[in-house]
């Protein structure tokens, strides 16, 4: 066969040919018309002509129906290629460590009223102030005696919004608007903060994490805490009943995964409803734990005994003669503990001695004591992602009456995220970093600088424990069987117009479990009440060791569980440390 006997080549389809062939159908088609008419069969020029527009629009109909399907499937929106516009104000979801829903935008509807059209305004008004209370009588008077369209209130429910339309009124429109809604209402409410309508947070993890959320948005991902709901429940519901029971005026507790820095739990009390930040008495909306600062009492004497070992001014065994208030600056610094006259310096843990305290501190001199303060993060506010973390207010010089004073807790006045974040350096094998409200990847080395040494901060979790297993330790009451629980009590007398007076503030600060290696999974607790009062069984005190710690005990007996401590049956203080899995 030669190439002459081959088939000629087909045409390749174009777009010219596939014109010239609709053209010559059109064409055909209108003749067929001329061609009936001609032949008078009228129906059939009838029927030709109804066949030809039910073909057009269905060509059409199978056009558009490609169209959307190509959309529906191959659309690049949401992925690396064309992205669908976010709405400014659009934030994304918060969840717990844990996956837990804890913020989220949900639609909904803003109420407007146009007066020209309403036709009953006396009608207008007993409807809407029977279906909608909240609704201000003010603002609806204002809008009915306006001649323009006026909005009334915003974030209705669609629930809300469905029985305002059912009344069939004259003059109501709807229009949709996103709305920031937090599902567990004053859970965490601190913690979690808020933000406002544009879209903007005004407080705690909102405004914290701002740029972060509202970036999330766009990419349709979530930002995870560092809060453990479980651990957040627990910590939540002692906290008030501790406030209640001791008929304090406000409370402060935080859950610390020692290793990681991250906070687990956080409350402040009062709280308060996010989803209403505008109800609450502006009291409820200071976050106590980070924007406030008191003189926080005696668990200022880890530091000050920190300082004095890793310095090489004592040992555990260095003794202090505490058998005479010391004066100091025209007063006298006593002991609780009267009758005391020589206490080694682990005693002067226990035993919790001021005079003690103060002679280290004068014997250390203002410069050291400033140094290492200042390596606790006590002379600055805390290195925190929450906006409110408040300066402390530090003493107008350091002499040696103000050194002796500060060395058990008086006129320094931190915040108590400050007081957690230096309690974490002392608990972690002497490294000073940050807490912090994110959830971290597992793989995460926490970074941070050395403070004091590894000894120094061993000896510090043994001087915690002794407090709780001494009989004579201020801090027994918040002992947990099994989980080797470690600590320090703080009471500080409250200054009062220039003077302290009868009010004080009861802290304590725990760690479990206490004992194992310098690198173990530890968790801190750390409770604070304010003014608390005594009950029956404090037999009258008002100290931390009979309220704020006691407290912790509880909640270190409820969070173990959710965190993978594990209770050592009939543990002692010389027996192995319990099994801890770390929190999930």
């Amino acid at each position: 066969m030669t190439q002459a006997d081959l088939p000629a080549p087909r045409p390749t389809p174009s777009a010219g040919h596939a014109w010239r062939w609709l053209a010559e159908s059109v064409w055909r088609v209108e003749h067929a018309f001329e061609r009936s008419k001609a032949e008078g069969r009228a129906a059939d020029d009838t029927r030709l002509r109804i066949f030809f527009v039910l073909a057009i629009f269905a060509l059409a109909f199978v056009t558009l129906g490609v169209e959307a399907g190509k959309s529906a499937l191959f659309s690049k929106v949401g992925g690396s290629g064309l992205t669908a516009p976010v709405p400014a104000e659009a934030r994304a979801d918060i969840l717990d460590r844990n996956g837990r829903l804890l913020a989220l935008d949900l639609t909904h509807f803003g109420l407007y009223l146009d007066p020209r059209e309403v036709w009953d305004k006396d009608e207008v008004r007993r409807d809407l102030a029977a279906t909608l209370p909240k609704l201000a009588r003010d603002r609806l008077e204002k809008a009915l005696a306006s001649n323009r369209r006026e909005y009334l209130i915003g974030g209705l429910t669609p629930q809300e919004r469905n029985r305002i339309h059912d009344l069939g009124l004259p003059g109501i429109a709807f229009e949709e608007e996103d709305r920031r809604v937090y599902p567990l209402g004053r859970s965490a409410a601190h913690l979690i903060g808020f933000a406002d309508s544009a879209g903007h947070g005004l407080a705690g993890s909102e405004r914290a994490l701002d740029a972060t959320i509202r970036g999330a948005a766009g990419a349709e991902a979530p930002v995870q805490l560092s809060l453990d709901l479980r651990v957040q429940t627990a910590l939540e519901d002692e906290l008030r009943k501790a406030v209640a029971k001791y008929s304090a005026i406000g409370g402060v507790g935080m859950v610390v995964d020692v290793k990681t820095g991250e906070i687990l739990g956080y409350s402040s009390q009062p709280d308060f409803d996010p989803n209403e930040p505008g109800a609450a008495p502006p009291r409820a909306l200071v976050n106590g734990g980070a924007a406030s600062v008191y003189e926080l009492g005696s668990v200022f004497k880890a530091f000050t005994l920190a300082m004095a070992l890793d310095s090489g001014m004592a040992t555990l065994d260095t003794a202090f003669d505490v058998s005479q208030p010391l004066e100091m600056g025209g007063g006298h610094i006593h002991d609780f503990d009267k009758g005391d006259k020589t206490l080694k310096l682990w005693e002067v843990f226990t035993h919790s001695s001021n005079i003690a305290a103060a002679k280290l501190a004068v014997r250390a001199g203002p410069e050291r004591m400033k140094d290492y303060f200042r390596r606790f993060g006590l002379l600055s506010a805390a290195p925190s992602e929450l906006i409110e973390s408040a300066r402390p207010i530090l003493p107008a010089r350091f002499d040696d009456n103000t050194l002796a004073h500060i060395a058990f807790g008086q006129g320094l006045s931190v915040s108590p995220l400050a007081l957690a974040t230096g309690y974490r350096a002392l608990l972690d094998g002497g490294i000073y970093g940050p807490l912090t409200i994110r959830k971290l990847p597992p793989t995460t080395k926490p970074q941070g600088k050395r403070v004091i040494s590894e000894a120094t901060s061993s000896a510090l979790l043994q001087l915690m424990r002794l407090n709780v297993t001494d009989p004579k330790g201020s801090g027994r009451r918040a002992e947990s069987p099994g989980l080797f629980v470690g600590g320090k009590t703080g009471s500080a007398q409250k200054p009062e117009n220039g003077r302290y007076g009868r009010n004080n503030v009861s802290s304590f600060v725990a760690v479990f479990p206490s004992v194992g290696p310098i690198d173990a999974n530890r968790y801190m607790v750390q409770i604070t009440l304010d003014s608390p009062h005594a009950t029956p069984d404090t037999f009258g005190f008002i100290t931390a060791g009979f309220n704020a710690a006691p407290t912790a005990g509880l909640v270190i007996n409820r969070i173990a569980p959710f965190l993978g401590v594990k209770r050592v049956p009939g543990a002692a203080l010389s027996q192995a440390p319990p099994v801890v899995s770390g929190a999930e």
